[in-house]
């Protein structure tokens, strides 16, 4: 297939002094007809660390089948995995972003060490998507992303559940609500398949991210994990590969334009998707030498529509998007209606207009035609203001109260935190600040699904709101208001708050703000110092060392690298 053309690999297979580098291929199993047919990574991040990744497997060898049937040689490796589920509520929550960049350096290093002519990158948890995703345009080679696939739905006296309710549980026994051996019960059956959460949380937002920047095929994202479609789509993958080598395009950076970057934040916000988007999003587009903040994200989550009636503040699971048609649904609406740009190129070359012309139209519950819409703006809202200059997020779909003013109630970790609202010492209409659990500050930024849960648990997730220059899982609901920007490492505002200080959050208008006046909040300011964290090292040390601003995705290199082995 590829006669003629000049592959990566010949770099390691062609020549004389290459006979040491073919001896170890040999060793591998390599034949001459293997050595000399395109080298085609295929990586993934399968594991028994969460059942996120434990189909992955099984995918990476059908993919691997497809490229040998399309006249390549594929090399399967793996790279690490950490699952939000169980480094939950811990510090081992620091270590969960990290992740991202350890799976893209990682998936770089091998990629580039072996000169592979393409990649074929599985992801299946949170970090993942982002990470395998921020690799492929970071080596630009020829490349298609999968999403392992979520999970299936449990059910639970009549209704279909996920693991949302388990953590929301914890909070409901605390209060009364529901009894240990409820919970007990609803633990053993809301997750009942390997695979990812099943609801639009960081998982399945991301899968239908890597749809919309044209970077994973369309239709792949919302099949099951446990489906058998999902052999044949990687086995597909595999072939796509070889044809995208064979044609010379599209490349991740021909995908990932501001454009595509666009359309990725309107999926976002139709969906009520995570708001781990607005890190990851900047962080893909900083991949390819894009420019693109918080503030950009915003503009996009203003303007788009939520259409999608998805778990955590809507109705429904993946599984039930698959059973309508997919993330193409989505799209397809959103285009007819002008929230999306058109001529954005889908992986096989098409522009995406072309590509979505025979989709079907919205079911109308699960998705509603954007005429219908739910919500005139995006499920996920920026706020904006002298509290956070650079901008924090908040879920708002499914979210009844719009505007919250009250004291602050102020926590220097999460731990602190967590133990006073499990002993239920807070008061309806607090403010309470979770700080220095910023990329810098944590090091690592941890995510506070654990902490927020108990709350909603508790019958006060919108009684209350929480602020915090941390991460939330896309899981979270209620007013919880994260990726305050600046952090309170860098004495961002939100170090200079104090207990009983008056903060007032106002969704409708983008706002976030306190209510010091300025000589006082001055005052603070000249006594202030950046708080000292003894004994950093290994990974936290680097990451601290390195890692960006959150509103600019929290990235720890200059982006649009180069790689002197191309042209």
């Amino acid at each position: 297939m590829t006669e003629g053309k000049k592959l990566r690999s010949r770099i390691t297979t062609d020549g004389l002094d290459r006979t040491p580098h073919r001896v170890f291929m040999r060793a591998m199993g390599m034949d001459d007809a293997a050595i000399a047919r395109p080298i085609i990574g295929v990586a993934s991040t399968a594991g028994e660390v969460t059942p996120c990744t434990m189909t992955l497997a099984v995918q990476s060898k059908a993919a691997q089948k497809g490229v040998v049937e399309a006249g390549g040689t594929p090399r399967e490796f793996t790279t690490i995995s950490v699952s939000d589920g169980v480094s939950m509520n811990h510090a081992g929550m620091k270590m969960s972003l990290v992740s991202r960049e350890v799976i893209a350096d990682s998936v770089e290093l091998v990629v580039q060490a072996h000169a592979y002519d393409g990649l074929v990158a599985f992801g299946g948890c949170d970090k993942n998507l982002p990470g395998m995703m921020m690799a492929m345009v970071r080596c630009n080679v020829p490349a298609v992303f999968m999403y392992g696939g979520s999970a299936l739905p449990g059910r639970w006296r009549g209704r279909d559940v996920s693991a949302i309710e388990a953590y929301e549980g914890v909070g409901a026994v605390m209060t009364g609500s529901m009894t240990e051996a409820e919970l007990a019960e609803l633990e053993r059956v809301c997750l009942p398949t390997i695979g990812s959460c099943a609801g639009q949380f960081t998982a399945n937002t991301m899968a239908m991210v890597s749809e919309t920047l044209g970077l994973a095929p369309l239709g792949s994202a919302m099949i099951p994990a446990v489906y058998e479609q999902r052999l044949a789509a990687a086995e597909h993958a595999g072939r796509l590969v070889m044809d995208i080598l064979e044609n010379g395009g599209p490349l991740p950076r021909d995908l990932v334009t501001r454009a595509s970057i666009e359309n990725a934040c309107a999926v976002v916000a139709a969906t009520g998707g995570s708001t781990n988007a607005g890190l990851h999003i900047p962080a893909i587009a900083h991949e390819a030498g894009i420019a693109f903040s918080l503030e950009d994200a915003a503009r996009v989550f203003e303007r788009t529509p939520l259409i999608a009636d998805l778990k955590p503040g809507g109705a429904y699971h993946a599984k039930d998007v698959y059973e309508i048609g997919g993330t193409p649904v989505i799209l397809k609406a959103l285009l007819e209606a002008g929230h999306l740009d058109g001529s954005c190129l889908t992986i096989d070359g098409q522009p995406l207009d072309e590509a979505l012309s025979d989709v079907p139209a919205p079911d109308g519950s699960v998705v509603r035609p954007v005429s219908d819409a739910i919500s005139g703006t995006g499920g996920v809202v920026v706020l904006k203001g002298n509290l956070c200059p650079d901008g924090a997020l908040i879920k708002v779909a499914g979210l009844g109260k719009l505007v919250h003013e009250g004291p602050a109630l102020v926590f220097d970790g999460e731990e602190a935190c967590t133990a006073m609202i499990e002993k239920g010492e807070y008061a309806e209409g607090s403010v309470i600040i979770v700080r220095n659990e910023g990329p810098k500050g944590g090091p690592g930024m941890r995510e506070m699904l654990g902490t927020t849960a108990i709350i909603y648990g508790q019958g006060m997730g919108e009684k209350v709101a929480l602020i915090t220059d941390g991460r939330f899982s896309g899981a979270t609901r209620g007013m919880c208001i994260g990726y305050a920007s600046p952090e309170a490492a860098v004495g961002g505002p939100l170090a200079l708050i104090e207990n009983g200080d008056i903060i007032r959050i106002d969704c409708e208008a983008r706002t976030i703000e306190h209510m010091v006046p300025a000589d006082e909040f001055e005052r603070r300011r000249a006594d202030w110092s950046p708080p000292v964290r003894d004994g950093l090292a290994g990974a936290l040390e680097k990451y601290a060392a390195t890692v960006g601003p959150a509103n600019l995705g929290a990235v720890t290199h200059s982006g649009n690298a180069r790689w002197e082995g191309d042209a």
